[in-house]
């Protein structure tokens, strides 16, 4: 029974368990396309193509995301987040138990590359509903002055699901030979989904509808197609927005999927020197993301995304200098602090986007901005890279690519006004781009 009042408490653990249940679900196969996907569904092709169709099957749950949002986003905004962050869920944990019980290519041929393009569709779908629902529920019931600050909660759930995912392949990796673990270890994290899925539905079944979503209920105030009423209220909003998180997703994936391929692959470097170095980062990183938030109620929003994207872009060659030095301190060094930048770009984003939009199209202006960025910075960036680095030789070109993106970022949020001390209640915009 969903409790008519939930404690702050309540609000933050429904807002960061849903958020680190699904982003868990969505890294671990970042890690498996990185490790073994290549070898397992496509064995025919070489490494560097082998690598490139995991990638690419990597990129298809990205190009879900925007439908997620759209969809998800749709209902969100007409009959309530609670329902739609519930639905996200389920749809999330069942994909991801589906990709651990797919047969190898060896086994079923050509239906297993094709099952795992359709799991991954599936796992994009729902992530897209996730971010914007989780972030809402949140900042929706966020006591004025502290929006940033709740925020942080569903912003933790990366760090947190990397770490889960990363640690049970770390562990599995040196307890399992490499033929155990190609064979079998890897799909022991998409089965262990849903024992977590079990938890994140029965505490999400206890939260009620926002404060805020139901005043504007009562208002009258529900869109009919939001996403349409979107696209005529708010468009450069929404294009604006999308730019400026692209950079985000690129440090992140950059940092955390293709540097991990790129060290197991190209510098030959094991699975556990890159995964405890990932780990590392996305741990500090956890704690910056919450650091950042609550900075962003004091100084603002947008102040502290420019300088991430500024720092992003003269930490965007230092990154892979570390990495190629082929040193374990410097390699946790390189990946840490591109993961700084990130977080001090995503810790105020989990109020900036909800901030820019009014609340009868907020979850799908929300969502949309976060899923589509993904496409570009998320789904596309461990592509290029391997691109770039089997046509060049060089990382350099890599770090070329994260220096334009950041400019990207730059030129998407120089146009949008500061936006902590907007109205959320009404979802009035008068300080932002439109």
């Amino acid at each position: 029974m969903s409790s008519p009042a939930p404690s702050g408490r309540r609000i933050a653990i429904a807002s960061f368990v849903g958020t680190a249940i699904e982003f868990y679900d969505f890294y671990i196969y970042g890690t498996a396309a990185a490790l073994v996907f290549g070898a397992v569904f496509f064995p025919s092709f070489s490494p560097l193509a082998g690598t490139l169709a995991a990638f690419a099957t990597y990129a298809v749950g990205f190009v879900a995301r925007p439908l997620g949002a759209i969809l998800f986003g749709h209902y969100g905004d007409r009959i309530g987040r609670k329902r739609m962050l519930i639905v996200s869920l389920v749809l999330m944990g069942a994909a991801t138990v589906a990709v651990g019980l797919i047969p190898s290519y060896e086994t079923i041929g050509v239906l297993a590359p094709v099952l795992l393009v359709i799991a991954r569709f599936l796992q994009g779908i729902g992530l897209g509903g996730e971010w914007g629902g989780a972030v809402l529920l949140a900042t929706e019931y966020a006591p004025p002055g502290k929006r940033g600050l709740y925020s942080a909660f569903p912003q933790l759930g990366p760090a947190v699901g990397f770490l889960l995912g990363n640690a049970l392949f770390l562990l599995l990796d040196a307890t399992m030979s490499d033929e155990t673990f190609r064979t079998v270890g890897w799909r022991i994290p998409f089965l262990a989904s849903a024992v977590l899925l079990v938890v994140g539905y029965y505490i999400r079944m206890r939260i009620a509808e926002t404060p805020v979503f139901q005043a504007a209920m009562d208002r009258q105030e529900r869109s009919r197609v939001p996403f349409v009423d979107l696209l005529r209220s708010q468009p450069k909003t929404l294009l604006l927005a999308t730019l400026s998180f692209i950079l985000a997703h690129t440090l992140f994936y950059t940092v955390t999927t293709f540097a991990l391929s790129y060290g197991t692959t190209a510098l030959h470097l094991d699975r556990t020197t890159m995964l405890l170095a990932a780990m590392v980062a996305v741990a500090v990183m956890g704690v910056a993301t919450l650091w950042f938030a609550v900075q962003s109620d004091r100084i603002g929003r947008k102040r502290l995304c420019m300088a991430s994207a500024v720092l992003a872009a003269l930490w965007a060659f230092p990154l892979f200098w570390l990495i190629d030095t082929g040193n374990p301190l410097l390699i946790t060094l390189g990946m840490t602090g591109g993961l700084l930048c990130f977080a001090m770009l995503y810790g105020p984003m989990g109020a900036f986007l909800p901030e820019l939009f009014r609340v009868r199209f907020r979850y799908s202006g929300a969502s949309f901005a976060y899923s589509a960025s993904g496409i570009v910075g998320g789904g596309i960036s461990p592509l290029v890279a391997t691109d770039l680095l089997a046509r060049t030789g060089s990382s350099a070109a890599i770090s070329a690519y994260v220096f334009v993106i950041a400019l990207v970022c730059v030129a998407g949020l120089v146009p949008l006004r500061e936006t902590k001390d907007a109205d959320f209640t009404d979802g009035l915009t008068s300080k932002t781009a439109h």
